[in-house]
């Protein structure tokens, strides 16, 4: 029993070891299996981080490296890459885009002018915005309205929106520039901002334009409705038929407030880059219109426009009382505009 006893004790001795191996051996392959699981996580962690690292900077270099065209160094301010927060640029992000104003009075050509530029493939003309007078309650509302446009983050029928090259509006003098010029001159030279001055040489056949403009308003003899612009001949037949009668008494001091208002608006604005025009001149030489392209630093395009002028004919013919206004005008610094005339066919 005791030899049984020995035998079994020296089995259990030589089983013994071979267990206590055995869970040594696992515990070590779990431990090794770890290791290099924790390293491998490790590296692919590394690898993760490199690339988001290595995207972020290639996002800067989009963001930040847009190669100015080759200009003088006094236009470089006018050259503007602008951002949207409203959509993407895409692949037109670093396409340069000039901003602009087109200042002008009524009854002057402007809206047929804008209509010329907005033919342009490339160019986003905003219409007459500081015409809603909130927009213009003060330099506050003023400056973020501006800011909106010239960030491409207005939207009308005119924009181009992506690859636009000239990006601007139409603002009338009489529409809060004349009152806060100064500050708005110093937003255009800070900011960039070309002007593009358009006046009427004649301001008498202005004078009769605004006449016969009121009196649509009034009368709104196309079918009920109120049209400054047409697009048809007939149209502009029916608003031409009409021949107002000028107060030949207001008439010398409303067309010398005209005159320095004019003068007036060269002198404050004389500081920013700009570029005059009158609208005879584009009337009798379409090439004019290249003058404004190269102003504005953009490819020539032939811009057309559908308007229909309205009063075609010999200014005598526009009014009621022309004998009258001969009499007032003669001998006085405005006699010109009675023999300085054109005629569109």
């Amino acid at each position: 029993m005791a030899d049984d006893l020995c035998v079994f004790i020296k089995d259990m001795l030589i089983i013994g070891p071979p267990v206590k191996k055995s869970l040594v051996f696992r515990i070590s392959l779990v431990a090794f299996v770890m290791v290099c699981g924790v390293f491998m996580c490790s590296i692919g962690l590394k690898q993760i981080s490199n690339f988001t690292k290595a995207g972020f900077i290639d996002a800067k270099v989009v963001e930040q490296h847009c190669e100015v065209p080759v200009v003088e160094k006094w236009e470089r301010s006018y050259v503007h890459f602008p951002k949207p927060s409203t959509f993407s640029r895409d692949e037109c992000a670093c396409n340069p885009v000039r901003y602009f104003v087109i200042s002008s009075t009524q009854r002057s050509g402007s809206g047929w002018f804008e209509t010329l530029l907005n033919s342009h493939i490339n160019v986003s003309s905003n219409g007459e915005i500081f015409s809603v007078k909130p927009r213009r309650s003060n330099m506050t509302t003023i400056v973020d309205t501006l800011d909106n446009i010239y960030n491409l983050d207005w939207f009308t029928s005119a924009s181009k929106n992506e690859c636009t090259a000239a990006v601007g509006l139409k603002w009338m003098l009489n529409q809060g520039l004349m009152q806060n010029h100064e500050a708005i001159a110093e937003y255009f030279n800070a900011k960039g901002v070309s002007v593009i001055f358009l006046f009427r040489r004649n301001l008498l056949r202005r004078r009769i334009s605004i006449l016969a403009n009121a009196y649509d308003q009034s009368a709104k003899p196309l079918n009920g409705k109120h049209k400054s612009h047409v697009h048809s001949p007939d149209e502009a037949k029916i608003l031409a038929s009409y021949k107002p009668k000028i107060n030949t008494t207001l008439l010398i001091p409303e067309l010398k407030q005209a005159d320095n208002m004019v003068k007036q608006a060269l002198e404050y604005f004389n500081s920013t880059r700009h570029i005059v025009l009158y609208y005879e001149d584009i009337i009798k030489n379409h090439t004019v219109l290249n003058d404004v392209q190269d102003f504005l630093r953009i490819p020539r395009m032939e811009l057309k426009s559908r308007q229909v002028k309205i009063h075609k004919g010999p200014l005598h013919e526009q009014v009621e009382n022309w004998g009258d206004i001969q009499k007032v005008l003669n001998g006085t610094p405005y006699e010109h505009f009675l023999h300085e005339d054109y005629k569109v066919s």
